[in-house]
């Protein structure tokens, strides 16, 4: 059998009693389906597993080569093979001693030196009292995980500064992110790596009109700066030479948080922090390239979301974490994880038999509770869930603290168990054998957040190779776009009433000309 057909039999494999029967059977259970790396500690003792299908998961990740692929993005090899190029955001948070090659090339000094930069800029900010505000001008990759990063971070942020993220090409988004800043204490980072991303590009040129608007057009080279390659669309713009900074193409976006992309972040919460932050990749990367797979937690993780999917027929995962620095966490995962493996297609380019990625959602606790969770308990769909809590708060209030985390709990042991309805009323049933993962951390620091990233990461790694498919292009977002940039003429110039252009489906050419005959 090849990897397609392993994925397939687990439809078949006999279903493990239902956990209340498994925790009853087995004692050492809680204790033997733990796994630590670094500061997290990930108890997956609450999924509808058994030694038997954990033992059927890992066969299915040897013979898969999953090792053999780890090891070929670690040693640079081009495994974005639709793209021919290579996948080393790891080399993003390696240390200055390491070697890590891209054709023949260590990149690691080109690495460090980018950091050094960054470093030099994010100190020269902190110590000048004029920036009081830092807006970020990115979408995808290039906003999702720096927004997310800033939130959750709250508690290591300069006093001083704070920081705005525009994405949405929506010019509302812009608008809020201006109102009230004062252009004189505002400092704008454009991150593009073409600098040709049209929404990033056309809130940049907003952003600038308004700050020449009030400072001339000299004051752009102070107030703009840009995380991009291309040097000669940011020297167009206005922007010095001496204030882009650099990454590569063997980043892609939604892994590019620990690099230049995250300049804003690191503003926010200086230098060392940032370096903490990297640190804490660092180390989940380690454990990943180096821990056996049946004590690897990127690859446990990985498998039983494989099991969820694959095995049980569970279309959609949850990720539910107890603290509200992370409300952007779930929104950052959908991307990492749907961008990477929404796919349809496998490596060699036959179509993929059976599902591939999960619908990826989520809220912050407690607020989820009083929204979808009558779902996630008494629903006709069994969504897994990743629950996320911390032993202390970086807040004052431990008596909310101890009220927030015993909901944590609560919540997974009602999924995992249920409960049977008193005086046998239908409607207060709760049959549990809902699987979910608990994943905790002492607090959330720079470091647990790089560890938690880079968790993930790897998950998404794993389950794409699994799947025989290739995690790391995107080519899903290209055709939406395309046909926006044919439509987009369509509205502009002068409108004179003469119909719309047949380019279109009735229906698309119906809808524009609503539109036209109210703009």
């Amino acid at each position: 059998m090849d990897s397609a057909d392993l994925v397939s039999a687990l439809a078949e494999l006999p279903r493990p009693a239902h956990l209340r029967e498994l925790f009853a059977d087995d004692p050492g259970r809680a204790e033997r389906y733990v796994v630590d790396v670094g500061d997290l500690r990930i108890d997956f003792s609450k999924h509808r597993i058994d030694d038997a299908v954990l033992a059927r998961l890992l066969q299915l990740a040897e013979r898969s080569g999953v090792e053999a692929r780890r090891d070929a993005m670690f040693a640079g090899e081009h495994v974005n093979v639709t793209e021919d190029r290579a996948v080393m955001h790891v080399a993003l948070r390696a240390p200055k001693s390491s070697v890590m090659m891209v054709d023949g090339v260590d990149v690691g000094p080109d690495v460090h030196a980018v950091l050094d930069q960054m470093s030099e800029f994010a100190e020269r900010i902190r110590d000048d009292d004029l920036i009081t505000h830092v807006v970020n001008i990115g979408i995808g990759g290039s906003d999702l995980g720096p927004a997310m990063a800033y939130r959750a971070l709250d508690a290591y942020r300069h006093e001083r500064i704070r920081c705005s993220f525009v994405s949405n090409v929506d010019g509302a988004d812009i608008a809020a992110a201006l109102a009230g800043s004062d252009p004189a204490s505002t400092l704008f980072v454009v991150a593009s790596k073409t600098f040709g991303t049209i929404e990033t590009l056309t809130n940049a040129r907003t952003a600038r009109a308004w700050l020449v608007d009030a400072l001339g057009e000299a004051a752009v080279a102070d107030h703009f700066v840009a995380v991009s390659t291309n040097a000669e669309r940011v020297a167009e713009f206005g922007i010095d030479a001496a204030n882009m900074f650099g990454f590569w193409d063997w980043v892609g976006g939604r892994y590019s948080v620990d690099s230049a992309i995250g300049l804003s972040v690191m503003i926010a919460i200086g230098p060392e922090n940032f370096r903490e932050f990297l640190l804490g990749f660092h180390l989940v990367d380690e454990h990943f390239r180096t821990a056996p797979l049946a004590e690897n937690a990127p690859v446990l993780m990985a498998l039983l979301g494989i099991w969820c999917v694959n095995g049980l027929g569970f279309g959609t995962k949850a990720v539910l974490p107890y603290a509200e620095e992370l409300s952007r966490f779930p929104a950052y995962l959908q991307q990492l994880d749907m961008e990477s493996n929404g796919k349809s297609v496998r490596l060699d380019g036959s179509p993929v038999v059976g599902r591939t990625g999960p619908i990826v959602w989520g809220e912050p606790g407690t607020n989820g509770q009083h929204a979808f969770y009558q779902l996630l308990h008494q629903g006709t769909d069994i969504v897994p869930v990743d629950f996320i809590g911390f032993a202390t708060p970086h807040h004052p209030y431990r008596g909310h603290h101890d009220l927030l985390m015993a909901n944590l709990f609560a919540q997974s042991e009602a999924l995992a168990f249920g409960r049977d309805a008193p005086h046998g009323e239908p409607y207060r049933q709760f049959d549990g054998n809902r699987p979910n993962t608990v994943i905790l951390a002492e607090q959330l620091t720079p470091s647990v957040l790089g560890q938690l990233i880079a968790l993930y990461e790897h998950i998404v790694h794993v389950q794409g190779t699994i799947w025989g498919i290739n995690s790391y292009d995107q080519w899903g977002v290209e055709l939406g776009k395309e046909l926006a940039n044919e439509i987009t003429p369509e509205f502009t110039g002068e409108f004179t009433g003469d119909p719309v252009p047949a380019a279109h489906d009735t229906s698309t050419n119906a809808l524009i000309a609503w539109y036209r005959s109210r703009r």
